[in-house]
Order: C-alpha cells, then sequence, then structure tokens
C-alpha cells in the first residue's frame, strides 16, 4: 500500500494543523506547505504600507502582484519555512498582533482569495504535500487522496496561542486572546468566500484535551 500523495489539514486557527501537519510531512518525506502564511504575508505588507485594509480592490491588486518567497528554513528557531518579501526574512513578523487581528479580514476578499489559492493549487497538484489551511480540502485541492479537519474549542486554542507566546519571551493576556480567538472564528466560518468548514469527505478529530503525539498517531494511522 502506498501513502495518500495530496493530503489536506483545515480546520479554525490554533487547532494544531501546523504541528501535526509539519510532523506528518516530516515521517513521509512529503513537502509541508502552511497556506497561512501567504495570507498573512499579504496582510503583513498591507501593513507596512498603511493600506486601507477596507480596501478591498486595492488589497487584491497588491495580492495578484506581491512576490512572496518562501524558502526552506535557514534557522533552528521553530520556524517551518523562511517567508521572505524584499528580501527580508519576516517569519515571526508574520506572528504579530497586528497581523492576527487582520488576517481573517484580508483573507476574506474573493480576490485575494482567488490569487493565493491559484498559487496554492499549483504547488498542491504536484503531490506528495500535507497542505494546511481552512479551505483546502473544501476549495483548494477538492480531489485531495486525504482530507482532516482538526477541531477544538476557542478556549483549548486561545490556551495554546498564549502558551505559544509567552514562550516566546513575549506578554500575552488569555482573555483577550480568546475574545480574538471567538471573533475570528465567526469571521472565518461566515465570510461568503469559501467559509471555514469540513469537506464532507473529510475525517474530523478533535484535539482538545488530547496532546499533539496522540492526534499525530491518529493522523498516521489515516495515512496506512
Amino acid at each position: 500500500m502506498t501513502s495518500p500523495s495530496i493530503i489536506t489539514l483545515d480546520g479554525p486557527a490554533a487547532s494544531g494543523k501546523s504541528t501535526i501537519g509539519r510532523k506528518l510531512a516530516d515521517s513521509l518525506g512529503y513537502l509541508f506547505f502552511d497556506t497561512g502564511i501567504m495570507y498573512r504575508a499579504v496582510t503583513w505588507i498591507a501593513l507596512q504600507y498603511d493600506m486601507n485594509l477596507q480596501d478591498e480592490s486595492a488589497i487584491t491588486q497588491m495580492a495578484e502582484t506581491a512576490q512572496i518567497d518562501i524558502r526552506p528554513s535557514s534557522k533552528d528557531d521553530g520556524r517551518a519555512c523562511d517567508v521572505v518579501i524584499a528580501e527580508k526574512d519576516v517569519t515571526w513578523e508574520m506572528r504579530s498582533g497586528d497581523v492576527e487581528a487582520n488576517v481573517s479580514l484580508v483573507s476574506a476578499y474573493a480576490g485575494v482569495r482567488k490569487a493565493l489559492s491559484d498559487q496554492q493549487r499549483k504547488i498542491g497538484l504536484r503531490g506528495k504535500v500535507v497542505m494546511v489551511g481552512r479551505d483546502i480540502g473544501t476549495v483548494v485541492l477538492p480531489e485531495a487522496d486525504l482530507k482532516i479537519y482538526l477541531d477544538a474549542s476557542a478556549e483549548e486554542r486561545a490556551k495554546r496561542r498564549y502558551d505559544e507566546i509567552i514562550a516566546r519571551g513575549e506578554k500575552a493576556n488569555y482573555a483577550e486572546l480568546l475574545k480574538k480567538m471567538i471573533e475570528r472564528d465567526h469571521l472565518d466560518s461566515t465570510r461568503a468566500v469559501a467559509p471555514l468548514r469540513p469537506a464532507d469527505d473529510a475525517v474530523i478529530i478533535n484535539t482538545d484535551k488530547v496532546s499533539a503525539e496522540q492526534v499525530f498517531e491518529q493522523v498516521s494511522e489515516l495515512c496506512k
């Protein structure tokens, strides 16, 4: 038996997609592609140029022409890859509070999603890829061999994000993170274009109170 060539991992923020997806890709020798970094990159660019984030037309035009380079990791600091814009390493800057607060708005724009989805699809169809996002199994790669949807409560996911920020030596407010998490869930799941939802043929795994290792074992079994 052979492992599925195209694997998608969808789910809300901090549900464990990146952690599990990266480990799964490493175990299979596949490309790990967290598509969320592309939307974060567009949001980061818009913020850097003080663009009006409510101007869908301008943001879309920028996304269509933006040169976002994704490179193999150059530093052993937990990153899965380098994200480089205009020769500037912005890998961790895209995890800033400003980007976090605005990425759902930017990613909801139809033009932005189409511009980036087209690029994502081309990469995915090469095969031997674990692609992580919110609409990969439903929109970007509906023909994927294996579709997985990871879920968890907002409280659990806010705690994970809090622990992640504290681990980097930064300050965080759990209550504020939880509020933003709930707001983002609502925006992601109710947007008109490619809303967050499991594909009809996706395997749904709830990661509440379950270790990453246990989730990885479940996902690995599915690949067999």
